[in-house]
């Protein structure tokens, strides 16, 4: 990657919906370079995705959570199939798997308190691998950026 594509990436994670006319103007390239240029980004994997981030709070899912969970067993199948099913979990937005004394931390947003705990005791309190989750509630949103 070279100045040029970072600029691209920089432009593209601000406004992922830039039409690539304006784009290619922002960087100083002609139309067909910056398109090329976009496609082999995504063609190597480093664009993996174009997405459209919405306000939480206006689509009905306005309490943020932070699960921390720790593991009884790491090497499971049913740890594998407890992971699938967080990820087919339309509240769950990121799951990262953690050294230290947490071996899981699970965001999500969901509309109620009381969707909270029923995803809650269908995803953490019923399962036999779940040994301790701990909830966290976001008070405030001081920075949310997805770009890298």
């Amino acid at each position: 990657m070279d100045r040029i594509d970072r600029n691209i990436l920089t432009y593209l994670q601000s406004d992922a919906s830039i039409s690539n006319n304006a784009l290619a103007d922002k960087v100083g390239l002609a139309p067909s370079s910056c398109l090329r240029r976009v496609r082999n980004l995504k063609t190597k994997g480093i664009i993996k995705k174009m997405i459209v981030v919405t306000d939480a709070t206006q689509m009905g899912r306005g309490i943020k959570a932070i699960v921390t969970i720790k593991l009884a067993d790491h090497g499971t199948k049913a740890r594998k199939r407890w992971i699938e099913e967080l990820e087919n979990t339309d509240a769950v937005s990121q799951i990262y798997a953690v050294s230290g004394d947490i071996d899981v931390i699970v965001i999500m947003t969901v509309g109620s308190m009381a969707q909270f705990q029923s995803l809650s005791k269908k995803l953490y309190g019923d399962n036999e691998n779940v040994l301790q989750f701990v909830s966290q509630f976001v008070l405030e949103e001081h920075k949310f950026d997805i770009a890298n």
